[in-house]
């Protein structure tokens, strides 16, 4: 199983662009979204680990922790607006 950063990107991006079409404050609804992705990438980990790549797991873990708070930081951000 072959994990790419473009499609890692390309996910977070259109969580992103999804995050950024939200009315209203729906901050929650939001950040499931994001614990949701991390969920995701940490189950790609999960895979990547299994199959011996050590080194890609690490690398899917790391960016899940980043983009959920990134996420999350956008939730609070936009909430705020």
């Amino acid at each position: 199983m072959k994990f790419t950063k473009t499609a890692l990107i390309a996910s977070a991006a259109a969580m992103s662009l999804g995050l950024a079409a939200c009315d209203g404050p729906q901050e929650e609804a939001m950040e499931d979204q994001a614990e949701a992705l991390e969920t995701d990438l940490e189950n790609q980990a999960d895979a990547a680990e299994e199959a011996g790549m050590e080194a890609e797991a690490d690398a899917l873990n790391e960016q899940a922790d980043d983009v959920e708070d990134a996420l999350e930081e956008q939730a609070d951000e936009m909430d705020g607006m």
